[in-house]
């Protein structure tokens, strides 16, 4: 029965399929759920730290429930995409709830999108692989596929990495720092990649210029069915999307630097070098994103078995409050900065 507590993450997806059906009562019924109710939730219910006892871990990493868990995202996923830009050629809505439900479509895009998609993207199987691919398409984000499993995971907390927020860096301006580094980042490893394989740069065999073509591809089709408000709403919910992974990027690392050893190369990346979060529902939503520091430590650790670990760095909120906090750079800094360890203040 514990198993099945992840099915509450299907509320989301569900919160935004309501919003679709019935917009002009409940356009904002995702970003309500997101940020409101959970994060009041997570302030009234008990955080836990209980970890899946060792010997259960190989039993447990092998069952296909949590799998089919994440595939199942993949229809939500597009059906409420289409769904919401359908209705911005078919419908006219006042501003309000074409905003509602703009964000929460977004929502939709980052957190069972690009999130689902990252859990994926570090399976070893060609088909998780392709999905989380496909997963990344609404969000005009699949160079995070390139550039997370390559890059992030290579230099997480150090000044190489973009999508590790610096001491006293304001969320506002990481996002650009993080969103183009990561960009070009991503074009860099795949140059590297095919020059080590004896591939050419401009060819099919170039992932980047896959994506590229894909995601343009996607945007044309969205402009010829339903012209420039189609083709805008697109853009605007992979924005939206956009933004909110990157604010988790930055709550995942904020701060935290590993050491440079005498060689010149940073100290092994260890669980002190993410920040961690226990809140309960926070975990279950995001498929226990929240528990940051063993994915790093560890990133073959499928989700269902990521555990708690002492050495961490702990959020003082969950994850969607935290999301709240980093808006408003004083409050986040005054709530982030006793929690950092002494090195790294």
């Amino acid at each position: 029965m514990r198993d099945l507590k992840y099915l509450i993450a299907y509320l989301l997806p569900g919160s935004a399929v309501l919003a679709l059906w019935q917009p002009e009562r409940f356009a904002w019924a995702t970003v309500v759920l997101s940020f409101l109710i959970i994060p009041l939730m997570e302030q009234l219910l008990p955080q836990s730290a209980k970890n899946i006892a060792v010997e259960e871990e190989p039993a447990r990493s092998k069952r296909i429930f949590f799998d089919i868990l994440l595939y199942l995202n993949a229809p939500f996923l597009f059906v409420i995409t289409g769904w919401y830009l359908f209705l911005l050629k078919n419908a006219a809505f006042d501003w309000p709830v074409l905003l509602g439900l703009s964000l929460s479509t977004g929502i939709v895009v980052g957190a069972i999108g690009i999130n689902v998609a990252h859990e994926l993207g570090h399976r070893s199987t060609k088909f998780e692989q392709f999905l989380a691919k496909c997963m990344l398409l609404p969000a005009l984000y699949q160079h995070f596929f390139i550039e997370h499993n390559k890059g992030h995971h290579k230099h997480v907390a150090t000044d190489k990495d973009p999508a590790s927020a610096r001491y006293g860096e304001m969320v506002y301006t990481f996002w650009w720092r993080s969103v183009s580094g990561s960009w070009r980042s991503a074009w860099q490893l795949e140059r590297e990649r095919l020059a080590q394989a004896g591939g050419k740069f401009w060819s099919i065999q170039n992932e980047m210029l896959r994506f590229t073509l894909i995601q343009l591809l996607w945007l044309s089709v969205w402009f010829i069915y339903g012209g420039f408000p189609t083709l805008f709403g697109a853009i605007v919910i992979a924005c939206i999307g956009i933004l909110l992974l990157e604010t988790i990027n930055y709550i995942e690392h904020y701060g935290l630097r590993r050491k440079m050893l005498p060689s010149g190369r940073p100290e092994p990346v260890s669980p002190a070098h993410s920040w961690n979060s226990d809140h309960e529902l926070g975990r279950i939503f995001l498929y226990e994103l929240t528990r940051h520091s063993d994915h790093h430590y560890k990133a073959t650790r499928k989700y269902q078995v990521l555990r708690h670990l002492e050495e961490s760095p702990q959020l003082p909120l969950g994850y969607p409050a935290s999301v709240l906090a980093t808006l408003a750079p004083p409050l986040w800094f005054a709530m982030i900065h006793p929690r950092l360890p002494r090195e790294n203040a």
